[in-house]
């Protein structure tokens, strides 16, 4: 069993990312339909569990939490738990698809992104790992959740497909909580909540250098993309997440 790391009120799995694939690519094989989701808090992510009821329970049941953020890595560091590495979201999908390749067949199904962007990110996924199966594609609406008028219709769309893998990049919160919210209905082995992975797979969106990425300025690159929308929550967040460190230490 691996090792559990408690920070902030959240259990992260201490997993490096060979560790997490090989247990995706395990649940995935399996012959029922038992849907595990992964969760991947980043700053921000731990900044709203400290105040969301309902992210704190989707949390609660994630079949793996790892870590998404080189500033939540420092942090895990700073106060002696040491988690292993990051696994992000962004960089799951990826390592999951290439490990894919020694059993082919994975079948994947897209929840999310602008119209039209999850279709471009299923063609490129088609070009790029052959090996995998892509059996779905859907683009909700804005405001899109368990109570939307849509929703039964995507449960349907997903539970026909019974997908092994379900990417589902709605946006924090709102796909943790979905998924939760429809864990015992969904027909899917697998669910990973993936942020805007499906936007960068697409080419919707472009993910910070290599650099950016090791240094831990990925945040900065995604702000200066999107100023409007993501200025100000990152300024929240690097004002309230510094705290929650302090607090941390002090109830060690």
């Amino acid at each position: 069993m691996d090792r559990k790391v408690r920070m902030f009120g959240i259990d992260f799995d201490a997993v490096a990312m060979p560790q997490a694939v090989a247990r995706l690519l395990q649940w995935s094989a399996e012959p029922d339909y038992h849907c595990r989701y992964v969760v991947t808090p980043n700053v921000d992510h731990v900044v709203k569990f400290q105040s969301d009821a309902a992210l704190r329970a989707a949390y609660q049941d994630a079949a793996m939490v790892t870590v998404d953020g080189k500033p939540v890595l420092w942090a895990s560091h700073l106060l002696g738990k040491n988690l292993p590495g990051l696994v992000t979201g962004s960089d799951l999908c990826p390592a999951l698809f290439d490990a894919a390749k020694a059993k082919p067949g994975l079948r994947v199904f897209l929840l999310g992104a602008a119209e039209g962007v999850a279709q471009r990110a299923a063609e490129t996924i088609a070009k790029r790992w052959p090996w995998l199966e892509v059996i779905g594609v859907f683009s909700p609406p804005m405001g899109f959740s368990a109570l939307s008028p849509e929703n039964a219709k995507v449960l349907d769309m997903i539970n026909r497909a019974k997908p092994d893998v379900l990417l589902v990049g709605l946006g924090a919160p709102k796909q943790e909580i979905w998924v939760h919210a429809m864990q015992q209905q969904l027909q899917a082995k697998v669910a990973l909540c993936i942020g805007a992975t499906i936007d960068f797979l697409a080419g919707e969106k472009a993910r910070a250098p290599r650099w950016m990425r090791a240094v831990g300025l990925e945040w900065l690159h995604r702000m200066l993309s999107e100023p409007k929308r993501l200025a100000g929550r990152y300024w929240h967040d690097a004002k309230v997440f510094p705290k929650l460190v302090v607090n941390e230490w002090l109830s060690r």
